[in-house]
């Protein structure tokens, strides 16, 4: 792991104005339109083949006096590959250009775990250390971390003849390798049945199924809560609610939006739904579920800190349903900015802009952290 140390010596160097640099995926929209309205330049990475929607349609001008009239993306660095990043090249320029790197899961998904820890010499904000905790499979991922911190999940099944109710196995898409092959079953032969279909169609390997995860279905609806925790607030409570989200999965909605009827009458292909997710949208959640949201979001954090110092830094999402005794149950864990956070940018979170009496998205969170801590001189304090 590349010493703390290291990298906050390193920005005691930066200009006073650093730049905001991100990889040009998953979020990066919502982190430059932030940087934007705080008043930073931006600059993206991107992989040749996907740059368009940075280096034409959202591209950024400018005017006479530096002001942003149209766009978000300031500067487009073009790569043959994401993990371009770690060229000792590139990182100097980072480096020289003031940069500070806001991880996204494109960036911890295109680039090695190993080499974000070992090789990327440039301050990040966030929690590097943390990034690992996604990779199920690790010993110390995020079900050992929602463990330590006694939160709920859904209950994990060891071997598929054990199902006795509905559950969802979830590993690898084929294919699509950063997508999602799950599928639910109710019983061990619904199990086989489903898991045989889905490899003879190229969706999951055999290799793949031996390695999955076998968890309870949850059935109720689901809420990413996207957090934040500031490590430079001392006199107000450091953990935000900024905002909920929740997403359109394909083929699945349209699975749900088919009679039952015609649902029968699919091919093998088409009968088993794909969880893709391709979209999401914004919700709320009843004030009565509130305090029970931020208690999840305080033992988190406190494990965090325990077992992962300095523990979690600024944005953070715990994804869960919610059963019908309005019991949470966090399903999955993002150490870094949400993939649904792009729902809010501009109009901001319904929470985050009730708390800061402005438009605040994550992305505009995580640069607005950056500004108090420049005016304070505490930038140290939110880099890894």
């Amino acid at each position: 792991m590349i010493k703390r140390s290291e990298i906050q010596e390193m920005v005691k160097g930066y200009a006073e104005e650093p730049k905001i640099a991100v990889i040009a995926s998953h979020s990066a929209l919502d982190t430059c339109d932030g940087a934007i309205e705080e008043g930073f330049r931006t600059l993206a990475i991107c992989q040749k083949g996907r740059e368009k929607t940075y280096s034409d349609y959202f591209r950024a001008k400018r005017n006479a006096d530096g002001d942003v009239v149209r766009g978000i993306i300031d500067e487009v660095v073009l790569m043959d590959k994401f993990s371009g990043v770690l060229e000792p090249q590139f990182q100097a320029k980072l480096r020289r250009e003031s940069a500070l790197f806001v991880p996204n899961r494109s960036f911890s998904s295109y680039v090695s775990i190993d080499s974000i820890e070992k090789e990327f010499k440039v301050p990040l904000l966030g929690s590097r250390n943390m990034l690992r905790t996604e990779e199920r499979g690790e010993a110390k991922d995020y079900y050992w971390l929602l463990q330590e911190a006694g939160l709920p999940f859904p209950r994990k099944f060891d071997k598929p003849e054990s199902i006795d109710r509905l559950v969802i196995v979830k590993l690898h898409h084929k294919v699509k390798k950063l997508e999602r092959g799950f599928f639910t079953a109710a019983s061990y032969d619904e199990y086989r049945e489903k898991s045989q279909a889905l490899i003879r169609n190229n969706v999951i390997t055999s290799e793949d199924l031996a390695h999955a995860r076998i968890e309870e279905y949850i059935i109720g609806p689901v809420f990413n809560l996207d957090f934040f925790f500031s490590p430079l607030e001392y006199d107000m409570s450091p953990i935000e609610l900024l905002g909920v989200d929740w997403r359109f999965e394909s083929s699945l909605d349209g699975h749900v939006r088919l009679p039952a009827p015609q649902q029968m009458g699919l091919n093998d292909a088409q009968r088993t739904p794909e969880y893709t997710v391709c979209g999401h949208n914004s919700s709320t959640l009843r004030e009565s579920l509130l305090e029970n949201a931020f208690v999840l979001a305080e033992k988190y954090v406190r494990a965090c800190k325990q077992h992962y110092d300095p523990g979690i830094i600024g944005p953070f999402c715990l994804q869960t349903c919610v059963d019908k005794d309005l019991k949470f149950y966090i399903y999955d864990v993002a150490p870094r900015i949400g993939g649904g956070t792009n729902v809010h940018m501009w109009v901001g979170h319904p929470y985050g802009n009730a708390l800061w009496r402005t438009g605040t998205s994550t992305g505009r969170r995580i640069s607005m952290e950056v500004r108090r801590a420049l005016e304070e001189d505490r930038l140290e304090e939110i880099v890894t």
